[in-house]
């Protein structure tokens, strides 16, 4: 009998709209909004980073067909929040805020991530 691999799914602090910058891989340094978060694979797809060139076929939506440019999912690992006070990369933490909801906060300012 085969066995099934499992992969393991973290926390993942990141949301979508969130301001990243990729800090390992092709596209280290580039900073962009997240577009897209894929929970299975603890990926993210972000505004301008990672771009890949795929050759489409003559379709509906595009009739010549061609090469296109799109932006291809980065793991999480490799992304880094970008401090909405200071503007510098932080790490993400979650506390009670005074209403008793849970919310997202900057653990190098102390800024709550909205």
């Amino acid at each position: 009998m085969a066995q099934k691999t499992q992969t393991t799914t973290h926390k993942i602090k990141i949301k979508r709209g969130d301001l990243v910058k990729v800090i390992a891989g092709s596209s280290k340094g580039k900073q962009g909004k997240v577009l897209q978060i894929l929970v299975d694979a603890n990926r993210a797809i972000v505004e301008g980073a990672n771009i890949v060139k795929k050759h489409t076929k003559p379709s509906a939506a595009n009739p010549n067909g061609g090469i296109i440019e799109k932006e291809a999912a980065i793991h999480i690992s490799n992304l880094a929040l970008i401090d909405p006070k200071t503007g510098n990369t932080t790490r993400v933490g979650r506390k009670l805020n005074a209403d008793g909801k849970i919310v997202r906060y900057a653990k190098k300012s102390g800024e709550e991530i909205k």
